[in-house]
């Protein structure tokens, strides 16, 4: 199966410097999912390499043939992925404004009937965990309903090196451990999602929106 890990921050540095936070927590659980699910593929996407346009226009607001081909590419990954970890900061106790801003360029049709992971981590004692409640929401407004297990990481400049390493004081295979609590469940679901839209596929079953948001609306 394929999976995108998403890194939803655009910082360039973040205190404590000198590498981003975000980055190391990317890079970590990167490590753990190729050791322990090496079957799988994974890819990053991350938000710094989508920079914001000073008009919002989502991906789906575009005729075929004129979308930019950065997102068409980036939109053709998430329809064929089969699940998704979404690794966020937390801003003002809730989830990163850059990983909103690139999940709202695409359509909920390219990510529904998939499961996703939450990751959050703050340089603080509470891991961002705020984050992961709102985020929660958001996620299961797209579709891609979260799995209930979630990796916070707390204190990130304090576990992790800046290529993603564990730390000399940290306990790898702890930590692995614990990403796999969250990880494992979303394999599963993703496996049975995957089975079983081979023999009902979703979209036919329940048609999505096509033109206006009111083809939803109660009678």
């Amino acid at each position: 199966m394929k999976f995108l890990v998403f890194l939803g921050t655009v910082r360039d540095s973040t205190p404590p410097k000198p590498a981003r936070l975000g980055e190391r927590v990317a890079k970590s659980c990167l490590a753990c999912l190729n050791n322990q699910y090496a079957e799988h593929e994974f890819e990053l996407i991350d938000a710094l390499d989508f920079p914001s346009e000073n008009i919002f226009k989502p991906h789906f607001a575009y005729a075929k043939s004129n979308a930019p081909e950065h997102l068409t590419s980036l939109a053709d990954k998430i329809s064929k992925a089969d699940g998704y970890i979404m690794v966020s900061p937390e801003y003002n106790h809730s989830m990163s404004p850059a990983l909103a801003d690139l999940l709202n360029h695409f359509g909920s049709s390219l990510f529904s009937y998939k499961p996703s992971a939450i990751v959050t981590y703050s340089a603080g004692q509470w891991g961002g965990l705020r984050a992961a409640i709102s985020l929660r929401t958001f996620l299961s407004e797209l579709g891609c309903l979260p799995v209930s297990a979630m990796v916070h990481v707390p204190k990130a400049q304090e576990v992790l090196n800046a290529d993603g390493t564990m730390q000399q004081t940290e306990d790898e295979k702890a930590w692995f451990k614990y990403y796999s609590r969250t990880f494992s469940q979303l394999m599963w679901w993703a496996q049975a999602a995957n089975n079983h839209s081979k023999n009902v596929d979703p979209h036919t079953m329940v048609k999505s929106f096509i033109s206006d948001p009111s083809q939803r609306n109660a009678p």
